[in-house]
């Protein structure tokens, strides 16, 4: 009887708690618990290039960098390997991409509504986060087929890259500089910067042209075969105008030390352009702040990972933009006093 009687006062008494938690108190518990609840992760994709080059692992070392903060942020990097920077901007602004590697000289024709954005017009919503590494214009060429220069390059077989990606518009600047007619004087190829060195090797190109930061995979695996190749210089007068018309462009310089394979004993000079990291008005603020600022907090980890990287400052990682930078990345500079 007597535990009969406990059980009956401990459920009356279980009872009156719960009738006795007004409005108020369920509000409390509620916003409680909605707090400490797993924020919704947010997925993004970074567009890169071909996996041989230097953009994907660029991706990857921010989507790296990105990822060990996933349970502050709630954010979640993937990256994606894509035709190049014309593909990234397009994907950028359709949304199907929120971030992407992409040619300074890309970034400046898309805002601006040239070149392959001509009948497009200007692609005012495109982004700028930050500036990567240097990517020089390279001319890879076979020894035996008698390429010592870009002039030497009329009759021959050569890769000018595929539709889509920026470094086929540098080929065919650096070409019509030279005074080269990439569509009567060349017979070009615009297969994708992966597929080129095998075709050098298999002896159906005599060369291709690949804009990209070094050390680069790609580059090696050409110079590592059975038909010896060379870095070629890309040089004269009418490169000289071509850089000084086109604030994108500026003259560089390829080491001959990081490629041993290849048939050089000098340094390479050439020109180039910058891999700049764009994004969408339409991303949210807080995901481009906090991309921004993960890589920026972990500047010294972020340039370990990659030899191409051994050349950024922070200062430098912010020029070379022709878009608008982004109100996120605006805000972490801002509280850096990088601006």
């Amino acid at each position: 009887m007597k535990k009969v009687l406990i059980f009956s006062l401990a459920v009356i008494f279980g009872f009156a708690l719960v009738m006795g938690c007004g409005p108020e108190e369920k509000a409390k518990t509620e916003e409680k618990a909605a707090a400490e609840a797993p924020a919704k992760t947010i997925f993004v994709t970074i567009g890169t290039g071909g996996i041989t080059g230097v953009y994907y692992p660029t991706g990857g070392a921010i989507a790296k960098i990105m990822n060990k903060k996933k349970d502050q942020y709630g954010i979640r990097a993937t990256v994606e390997s894509t035709g190049g920077s014309v593909f990234n901007v397009n994907a950028v602004m359709a949304g199907d991409l929120e971030f992407g590697v992409v040619q300074s000289d890309r970034q400046f024709q898309a805002i601006n509504g040239m070149a392959e954005w001509k009948d497009k017009g200007k692609q005012e919503d495109l982004r700028a986060v930050f500036t990567i590494h240097p990517e020089s214009i390279t001319l890879v060429a076979a020894v035996d087929a008698g390429i010592e220069t870009i002039q030497d390059l009329k009759g021959k077989r050569v890769n000018i890259g595929n539709p889509g990606s920026g470094q086929r518009q540098n080929s065919i600047d650096a070409l019509t500089a030279a005074g080269i007619n990439y569509e009567t004087d060349i017979t070009a190829e615009s297969v994708k910067a992966a597929e080129a060195p095998g075709l050098l090797q298999d002896g159906r190109i005599d060369a291709f042209f690949y804009t990209v930061g070094h050390p680069a995979g790609n580059i090696k695996e050409a110079t590592a075969g059975a038909r010896k190749v060379r870095i070629v210089p890309i040089t004269g007068p009418g490169i000289d105008k071509l850089i000084a018309e086109n604030p994108y462009y500026a003259k560089a310089t390829i080491p001959a030390s990081l490629y041993p394979g290849a048939a050089n004993d000098a340094d390479v000079e050439t020109f180039g352009v910058k891999a700049t990291f764009v994004t969408s008005a339409k991303v949210p603020e807080n995901v481009v702040y906090a991309i921004t600022k993960e890589v920026f907090d972990n500047f010294e980890d972020f340039k370990k990972l990659h030899p191409a990287y051994i050349v950024l400052t922070k200062a430098n990682m912010l020029e070379g933009q022709s878009a608008p930078i982004h109100a996120g990345a605006e805000k972490y500079y801002k509280e850096a006093g990088l601006k």
